[in-house]
Formats: structure tokens, sequence, C-alpha cells
């Protein structure tokens, strides 16, 4: 939404763009350094849920979509990979520990944490309301947006950086909830 609102407020030559990650293999953050300590540690692997699935990208495609999308980019895009399917985390443990030389649930355990508050089964690249555009690399795609008020979204902009500012966690859950209306949050 703040894309689309730079692109449609701005007056400079900047050309506003965004790229939208799937988890990123070997980052910072990720899952397969995490389950690989944890089997050095003796295990257990922990997953929060046996059926959580999530899309993945290595740092050099992450890195070649923000290359071409800086390429590509006329303003106000969301460009997305195609990631192919979405991968089994379950799947993905049990692998990286059979990586390792050792079996899964024998020699190193599996634990199911759940899911934290908020957290889904499965994620989305897309809301209901984007749309797909092509670009020249076919494993790129041009997520769209529609227009956004911009004065009504100005002024809500506004309301969320005060009450962020306040610290008051809540009331700043329901603001962005009111802003972004295909925001759900899972309340405790």
């Amino acid at each position: 939404m703040i894309i689309e609102y730079m692109k449609q407020t701005c007056k400079s030559n900047t050309e506003y763009v965004a790229v939208r990650f799937g988890n990123v293999l070997g980052s910072n953050g990720s899952v397969v350094p995490l389950f690989k300590e944890q089997i050095r540690n003796g295990g257990p692997v922990t997953v929060t849920h046996p059926d959580i699935i999530r899309f993945f990208m290595t740092i050099p495609e992450a890195t070649s979509l923000i290359l071409q999308a800086a390429g590509f980019a006329n303003g106000g895009e969301i460009f997305v990979l195609d990631m192919g399917e979405p991968v089994k985390i379950l799947t993905l443990a049990e692998n990286v520990i059979k990586l390792s030389g050792k079996k899964p649930y024998e020699e190193v355990k599996i634990e199911f944490t759940g899911l934290r508050p908020g957290e889904k089964l499965y994620e989305e690249l897309l809301m209901s309301e984007e749309v797909l555009g092509k670009t020249e690399n076919n494993k790129i795609f041009i997520g769209t947006q529609t227009e956004v008020d911009v004065t009504k979204f100005s002024s809500q902009l506004e309301e969320l950086k005060q009450v962020a500012y306040s610290n008051e966690n809540e009331k700043c859950v329901d603001v962005l909830a009111s802003v972004v209306t295909t925001f759900h949050h899972a309340k405790n």
C-alpha cells in the first residue's frame, strides 16, 4: 500500500517498487542453520506443526530478484519470484537430519512446538485482490496493487505512526488491522 501511495504522490524521479520474498535458505534466521545446530547438539529438531508449509528461495535467487526488479521497475510494482511449490517444514527437517547422517525419530527426535500467535499453516504470496503480470523473465512476476485513497491513507499512516510511538501494542495492531483490511491478527 505504501508503494502504491508513493507512486501516486511522489513528485520526484524516484521509482518506488518492492520485492516479495519467501524464506531465504541459508540466510540469518533460516530454519536450515537452526536445524543443523539442533542436530549437532543431539536434538530435538523443533518444528511448529507437522503440516506447516513455506515457500523458499536461495540467496542467489533473492539477489537476482532484487537486481532484475530494479531493471524492470516503472514504479509501483511488487515483484514476485516463482518459487515453485511450497515445502513441508517437517519433510525439510527430516531431510536435513538424513543429510547429517542420522535417522529421524530414532537418532534425532523431532518435537512439535505449536503455532505461534498469528502464525499460519501456509503462506500466500498474493492477496486475493492482486493480479500477477508477466516480465521478460518467466520466473519473475509483477503483483499489481489497487489504487489507494491518498488522503485517507495519509491520515491512516499518521495515526499508525502516533500509536506506534505510544508503545500501545494492542492499539497499534487494531489500527494496523483497520488500515490493512486483509491483515488478520490472532489475539492471545
